[in-house]
């Protein structure tokens, strides 16, 4: 069942919250959770065969299933996403900031617009990535104090921005549901 994709939860009101694996989904789907489900996808996933009847359950889930309840929490819809290396090398495209370079992720660098040793925070807004001879340049200074200019802003990715970044195998019903919640302005590569 590894080759199954991740499922993407909503929670009632079609908000994306976050993706699970097809454990998960079952689950929700055997509690009666999902509100409501969409998407081209669906996936049937067999269970144990009943001692009495002789038939096998099983469990149709859609790619994109909306949860009922609580069981999301209001609160983390509205959540700032983690911030990992990985997902702001995808926000940023794989691009310096400060040459325009594009490498993979090995040959890039977390920077801190305004460094940390200056009382900078390690958060979306304060952070981009740049290649390690322009990190080791600009040094523990800010852009201007190097005489450095950004190429680009830094921004924090919205929830269905941050689902596109974070997972690599997205569907494309997934991908067409997300895509329409992502500004126009994102550097999110979405399919045209």
């Amino acid at each position: 069942m590894s080759a199954t994709p991740l499922i993407l939860t909503l929670d009632q009101h079609g908000s994306p919250h976050r993706w699970v694996d097809w454990q998960h989904a079952c689950f929700y789907y055997a509690r009666n959770m999902v509100a409501w489900a969409i998407g081209d996808h669906s996936f049937v996933f067999h269970g144990g065969i009943n001692r009495l009847t002789g038939l096998r359950s099983e469990i149709c889930a859609n790619s994109i299933i909306a949860i009922r309840g609580k069981a999301l929490g209001g609160r983390s819809v509205l959540q700032v996403p983690p911030l990992t290396n990985r997902e702001l090398f995808q926000r940023d495209r794989h691009i310096c900031a400060y040459c325009g370079d594009e490498l993979p992720g090995s040959r890039l660098t977390r920077d801190h617009i305004h460094p940390v040793s200056q009382g900078g925070q390690d958060v979306w807004m304060n952070v981009v990535a740049a290649c390690r001879g322009c990190n080791q340049r600009k040094s523990g200074r800010t852009p201007e104090q190097a005489d450095m200019e950004l190429l680009f802003a830094p921004y924090v990715p919205n929830k269905a921005e941050y689902l596109i970044l974070c997972n690599r195998h997205i569907l494309a019903d997934q991908m067409d549901f997300l895509a329409r919640q992502v500004s126009s302005h994102s550097r999110v590569r979405l399919p045209a």
